[in-house]
Formats: C-alpha cells, sequence, structure tokens
C-alpha cells in the first residue's frame, strides 16, 4: 500500500437521499471507503445497502445512534486494520470537490514541519449562500480547531493521543481532537485550495434592529450537547490555550444570546442550553436522553 493511500470515512444519521450523490465523487479520490451508519431506520438503509454492493464500500450498521465520535473511532479502527496509513473524515451533509485530495496532500507535502502536522482541513464554503466559514488560528497559521468533516489526518496519531472522545458523544469532538493535538507538541493545518461543501445546521441570515445575523438554527438537541460539551472542553484546555480558549468562550456566549433571542423554539431550546451547562459544569457526559 502506497504512503497516500487514503481511506474515507462517512457517518450517517438518517441520510438524505442527496447524500448518494457524494458517494461516487469521495470513492473517485480515495482508495477505500468506510460509511458507518448511526441508527437509521430499515428505509434509509435500503439505498446505502444498494449502493454498498453496486460502488464496492464497506458499510457499517450500528443499530442505533452510538454518537459521532464513536461511529468516527468504529471508521478509523477499521481503515487502521487494513492497513491505510491516512484517514479522510466527512459528515454525511459535505460536498466533496474535485482534486479535494490532491490538494490536501498538496499542502502537506509543502508544508515547513510535514512531519508534525497531524490534522490538515479544507476550505469550508456554504452549500448554497456560498458564505466561507472561518476558523480562529494561530501564530503558525495553522487553524486553532476546525471541523472534523473533510479532515486528512495520519492514522498513526490515534495510537499517539488516543481516539475521539466518545463521552461528548455529539458536537466539539472536532475541536477537542484538533486541541489535543496541539496539546500533545503537533500541529494542525488548512489546506486554502481544496474546497468543501458544508452545511452547518440550517443557517440562515437574518435582520434585527438593524443588524444581520447568521443563525445555524440547530436542533433542541444540539443545543444541549453544545453547550454542555463547550464548558467541559473549555475547561480542559484553558491552561494549554488560555486566550483562545477565553475567545471562544465569548463566541459561546454570543451563539447562547442569539438562539435566546432570535431563533425558534426558544423556550425548549433555552432549557436544554442550560441543562447542557449543569450537566458540563458537574462532568455528566455520554448520551443524554430525554432531551
Amino acid at each position: 500500500m502506497t504512503m497516500q493511500a487514503v481511506c474515507a470515512v462517512i457517518v450517517t444519521y438518517h441520510p438524505s437521499p442527496s447524500m448518494l450523490e457524494n458517494i461516487p465523487k469521495v470513492l473517485a479520490q480515495v482508495q477505500r471507503l468506510i460509511v458507518v451508519d448511526n441508527g437509521s431506520s430499515p428505509e434509509e438503509l435500503a439505498p446505502l445497502r444498494s449502493a454498498s454492493a453496486a460502488l464496492n464500500f464497506e458499510l457499517v450498521e450500528n443499530g442505533r445512534n452510538l454518537g459521532i465520535a464513536e461511529a468516527l473511532n468504529q471508521g478509523v479502527r477499521r481503515a487502521k486494520h487494513q492497513g491505510f496509513r491516512w484517514v479522510l473524515l466527512f459528515d454525511q451533509d459535505s460536498k466533496i470537490t474535485q482534486g479535494f485530495v490532491q490538494q490536501m496532500f498538496v499542502t502537506w507535502e509543502n508544508h515547513s514541519c510535514r512531519d508534525r502536522v497531524c490534522s490538515i482541513h479544507p476550505r469550508y464554503v456554504g452549500p448554497s449562500e456560498g458564505e466561507e466559514l472561518t476558523v480562529p488560528r494561530m501564530r503558525d497559521g495553522g487553524p486553532f480547531v476546525s471541523m472534523t468533516s473533510g479532515s486528512l489526518i495520519p492514522t498513526w496519531i490515534f495510537d499517539q493521543i488516543g481516539w475521539f472522545a466518545s463521552d461528548y458523544f455529539i458536537d466539539l469532538v472536532d475541536w477537542e481532537y484538533c486541541a489535543r493535538i496541539r496539546a500533545a507538541g503537533f500541529l494542525v493545518a488548512d489546506s486554502r485550495a481544496a474546497t468543501l461543501r458544508h452545511a452547518a445546521g440550517n443557517p440562515t441570515r437574518i435582520k434585527f434592529l438593524g443588524f444581520s445575523f447568521l443563525l445555524s438554527h440547530h436542533s433542541a438537541v444540539r443545543h444541549y450537547y453544545i453547550a454542555r460539551n463547550s464548558i467541559v472542553f473549555h475547561r480542559k484546555y484553558f491552561c494549554a490555550f488560555p486566550w483562545h480558549i477565553l475567545k471562544s468562550a465569548y463566541r459561546q456566549f454570543r451563539w447562547t444570546l442569539k438562539c435566546f433571542i432570535l431563533e425558534q423554539d426558544r423556550g425548549r431550546k433555552g432549557r436544554n442550553i442550560l441543562l447542557g451547562t449543569w450537566d458540563g459544569l458537574r462532568g455528566r457526559m455520554g448520551q443524554r436522553e430525554g432531551l
């Protein structure tokens, strides 16, 4: 197997039919694909099963929602077991673009400290509005944290610093792993030439009191995990990255304020934010029922 052989991992959860359109485009740029499904219905799984047989990719059916972190870990473990040195991770709502993998490797090969680079991330652009998602940066020019979707990661790093944090279940799993990479003395880089079309929630831009706001419109359940995991993440990495954590906490405060004032279903979302904050402060992790 060559040094740049790549196994892609896509995690699905009640995938839409349009998700299948991305699979051939991913397969055209990698050597292997593993799709890990988190408890979709038989009706939703049927097209995936047919595509797996027709396109020759591996489909892992969990039968229930184990969370994004554990599903990613399952895919990475299988890729490592099959001898792959690189994994390329995707959410089901991301769309790969032409030349994506090639551009990601060009970035890695041209990096002045490439042996220390343990996660490479693309440029993220909204699928319809065309707005680029910005990420906080470090002095080395790379992002402090970034999304998991679209990230190219050497599989040896999992032996060095461990797996994705399954107790987060969903949300900030990507941030936590990037921060853990940096805390261990490695680097996170990005490739400005590689573009991934990605939808974070159901973003819409509105005007309120003369100001323009971009709202994610995440579900009330997601608001719980974002609030809880933000507390845990900020507490864990404050001593290592105080300035970046303070800025992150400020952004989180603004996000919470926008939710309370501008988003729909504010009552339930507000309740979940408060519950998530309380659980985060007392360290209650894992999946939360009754949300």
